[in-house]
């Protein structure tokens, strides 16, 4: 087993080596966030489930926008009654996990359920990480470090885990790095970025949706299939040429298909959309380096002219077009158009998850282990994403 002090010292030193000045040290504003920016970007991030609240970026016209849902405030995330994961990092376990149970060299775990009448696990539980306060151990004018310390048995997962978050800013881009460690058991780890995207910032006069984005997955190929309650039923499933799911062939708006009846139960039984865990597929390129390697996804908004390229070394890809949305969410007041409910309306948003296979510790004829269960003495769990954006 390896000890606390030496695994603390490990993800310190990765997590922290990046910094040139690590005395560069500012504190949140009054609203209890903290900023970080670089050439045409500012991001604002709180330490509960370390997440982004704000994301300014300035569209076609110069005109800086807010393109990422949230509070205004952050002492309103934890007393919010939907909790809807807004930006957090989902954990120890991202996605959901079938019957809230799973097995690890012949040992049946439980952990807390929290959907479906408690039928699955989402998100790690009714208190995952994007419920709790992570330490804000490192923060400059372009970077910040959030960590937590999972214990042993929370949420019913086995073993201790540590992780560090890191946020960086470049010029026009945000780089996400994920790094746990397994100290003390064998445990699955399986993070992501829960970030809900309007383009528009909601300003769009036209509409308060997202469905006349642009999308482009040019890897996504497969898809994982679900059952009607969006649990894996072991099945990948091809995104045929022209199907509602054909996002690799060509972009395509995201409510292009909405009035195709294949759209509906896309997204679970009785719903019309997406929520929907596409597979990116690289390795027919052989060796490739995910910087450069071309975006896994691209998101772009006529109105705005806001588009996003999204780098990952993940190896899946969540899209979710916000269809339980339903009008009781606020929008935040560096958004909106006047005259208009200053709500998310349904599908108001897109969410698109960074992450690998989900529910993979059930699927083990799908080989993920080294992608998803990690223990002591394993290298760390890492993720890693940029986000670059540009105006068309």
């Amino acid at each position: 087993m390896m000890k606390l002090s030496a695994v603390i010292s490990i993800l310190a030193a990765t997590a922290l080596a990046q910094y040139s000045a690590p005395n560069d040290t500012i504190g949140p504003n009054a609203d209890g966030k903290y900023e970080i920016s670089a050439e045409g970007i500012r991001g604002l991030f709180i330490p509960y489930g370390a997440s982004i609240s704000n994301l300014f970026i300035n569209d076609t016209n110069g005109i800086e926008r807010d393109i990422v849902l949230g509070f205004d405030n952050a002492s309103h995330y934890s007393v919010d009654q939907f909790h809807p994961h807004l930006g957090g990092v989902p954990g120890r376990y991202a996605n959901r996990i079938k019957n809230s149970s799973f097995v690890i060299d012949g040992v049946e775990y439980h952990v807390e359920p929290n959907e479906n009448n408690n039928n699955d696990t989402l998100h790690g539980g009714p208190d995952g990480w994007d419920y709790r306060n992570f330490t804000v151990v490192a923060h400059t004018s372009d970077s910040i470090t959030f960590s937590i310390v999972d214990p042993d048995g929370k949420e019913g997962f086995p073993g201790e885990v540590i992780s560090y978050i890191t946020y960086t800013m470049t010029p026009h881009t945000w780089n996400i790095k994920m790094v746990a460690l397994a100290t003390t058991k064998k445990t699955p780890i399986m993070l992501s970025s829960h970030t809900y995207w309007n383009l528009d910032a909601f300003a769009n006069p036209d509409t308060p949706t997202a469905l006349n984005y642009t999308l482009h997955m040019p890897y996504s190929g497969q898809r994982i299939g679900t059952d009607g309650i969006l649990i894996p039923n072991g099945t990948i499933l091809p995104n045929e040429l022209y199907s509602v799911n054909d996002f690799w062939s060509s972009p395509k708006q995201i409510g292009a298909n909405f009035t195709s009846p294949d759209l509906l139960g896309n997204c679970g039984t009785n719903c019309t959309g997406y929520d929907t865990c596409y597979l990116v597929n690289r390795a027919q390129n052989g060796p490739y380096d995910w910087r450069s390697g071309g975006p896994v996804a691209s998101l772009s908004s006529n109105f705005t002219g806001i588009q996003i390229d999204i780098f990952t070394d993940q190896d899946a890809f969540q899209v979710y077009s916000c269809g339980g949305q339903n009008g009781t969410l606020p929008i935040k007041s560096t958004q909106g158009y006047e005259g208009r409910p200053r709500v998310v309306e349904q599908f108001g948003c897109i969410v698109m998850e960074v992450e690998d296979w989900i529910d993979a510790i059930n699927q083990p004829e799908w080989q993920r282990d080294k992608k998803n269960i990690f223990g002591p003495g394993d290298d760390p769990y890492v993720l890693e994403a940029a986000y670059v954006f540009s105006v068309n």
